[in-house]
């Protein structure tokens, strides 16, 4: 058995999965993840010693920070570091995989959207409704 594709389902992105699965094999590791630049989703306080808001960002850009993204290609060996069905993936084995060096992050920089809220589920709907998902590279 090969490398595989694993993703959460709760997010979309015009990820080029041959480019990750390319990355994936250049890198020669157990797991990818798909690096991405969260949107902002709260308001941001600047707050001092005395409780004084010194400054408001609302939603700002979060810039070099990256997260989970929940695109993956995997080597048939993750399993060996999943003990049982009642793990969590971000939780043991994720972590135990980047312990033993064997995780690299593919930094995708295009379109990416969780949905995690009615708004985000909305916004989504909005866009594939519209012709306008970035997401949507079939067709």
């Amino acid at each position: 058995m090969n490398h595989f594709f694993f993703t959460y389902g709760d997010g979309v992105g015009d990820i080029d999965l041959n480019k990750l699965l390319n990355f994936h094999k250049s890198h020669g590791k157990l797991a990818t993840v798909t690096a991405v630049n969260p949107p902002g989703r709260f308001g941001i306080l600047k707050i001092n010693e005395t409780n004084d808001v010194e400054q408001f960002n609302e939603k700002p850009d979060i810039g070099n920070s990256w997260i989970n993204g929940g695109f993956f290609v995997l080597e048939p060996a993750v399993i060996d570091y999943i003990p049982d069905y009642n793990v969590a993936w971000e939780a043991e084995p994720l972590q135990a995989i980047t312990k033993n060096n064997q995780l690299s992050a593919y930094k995708h920089n295009g379109f990416w959207q969780p949905m995690d809220t009615i708004a985000e589920k909305r916004y989504l709907e909005e866009l594939y409704l519209s012709n306008s998902a970035p997401w949507k590279l079939w067709e």
